[in-house]
């Protein structure tokens, strides 16, 4: 394994990344493990991932007819996932942004399998989209919002099988009204296209959202983010960001994973105590954020203790 504890080597932006970084709303691809490392973990990890009774969102036959939720937040039960969120490759490049005292509030899984869909254009500030609740809550004089968002490639991701897209710099203007109400149609998955790509959003059509309903993203500005496994990028929630389907000319899938911080400052989950999306509704009695960098002064948020032999998760 490459060894990221050591404490002389920085991974944070310098001023010309910064800067870039602030312009364009995303910095990467960039290194995190090498293919075999990653190929390694991902095989010796895989029937952790497959055995979903032990997340925090399992609750008997609850998560029947979806998979969404049932990959949110692994970090918590999974020892890979949890070194994962606080390596220094990920937590020095997200300190750079958002400051020393930092908690990592959601990861997600996003699989891709041959023939499915791309996933359609979006934007996420409070991350109400397809919830009830917005699910964070920055302070009232915040100049900004939404969540970092890590995208690390645990499979080889390519325009073919489905690798992301982004626009650059769409980042400062949200599109999307995330209190307005979206319906969830689990038989839309794979039936719908737009401008002649298959395009959805998990049974949710992300469009019912769009503030101008006659407003359409400007594709000519998007760019592929094609990544070697083991590769992460960094973006805002709030660029707007897609994916490519996965043309199936592959049988493996395309698999991401996601990690998502923000300041400790930021409340999480204020409103609710269950989480209610993809046609589902979980309790969140087990969940917790972890933190990931620095300290927590503000004592808004509920936090987990993730461990090994006693040795908290922590970037240094």
């Amino acid at each position: 394994m490459t060894n990221s504890a050591d404490t002389d080597v920085s991974y944070a932006l310098n001023a010309q990344q910064l800067e870039q970084f602030n312009r364009d709303g995303y910095f990467g691809p960039f290194d995190v493990y090498t293919p075999e490392e990653m190929e390694q973990s991902l095989q010796a990890m895989r029937p952790q991932l497959i055995d979903s009774r032990r997340g925090v969102y399992h609750q008997g036959e609850a998560l029947s007819g979806t998979t969404n939720l049932a990959s949110y937040d692994r970090h918590l039960d999974v020892d890979f996932l949890a070194h994962h969120i606080t390596r220094p490759e990920l937590v020095d490049r997200v300190n750079s942004v958002l400051g020393p005292d930092v908690l990592c509030w959601r990861t997600e899984f996003f699989p891709k399998y041959p023939g499915d869909e791309g996933t359609d254009w979006h934007q996420a500030d409070n991350f109400a989209n397809v919830g009830k609740y917005p699910q964070i809550v920055w302070p009232e004089d915040a100049q900004f919002g939404g969540a970092l968002t890590l995208w690390t490639a645990f499979t080889e991701s390519t325009i073919e099988n489905g690798c992301l897209q982004i626009i650059p710099g769409s980042h400062k203007t949200m599109n999307y009204d995330e209190n307005k109400i979206i319906d969830y149609d689990l038989a839309t998955i794979n039936k719908r296209k737009k401008n002649g790509v298959r395009r959805g959003f998990y049974g949710y059509d992300y469009s019912q959202l769009q503030k101008d309903p006659n407003w359409t993203p400007d594709e000519s500005k998007a760019k592929s983010l094609v990544m070697r496994q083991g590769q992460c990028v960094m973006f805002w929630s709030t660029l707007m960001h897609a994916s490519h389907p996965h043309e199936g000319k592959t049988d493996r899938m395309r698999l991401g994973f996601t990690t998502r911080y923000v300041p400790t400052a930021v409340r999480v989950y204020p409103y609710q105590d269950t989480l209610a999306e993809y046609g589902v509704e979980v309790s969140l009695d087990k969940f917790g954020c972890v933190l990931v960098s620095g300290e927590d002064e503000y004592g808004h948020n509920k936090f987990v203790d993730r461990t090994v032999n006693g040795t908290p998760f922590r970037a240094r």
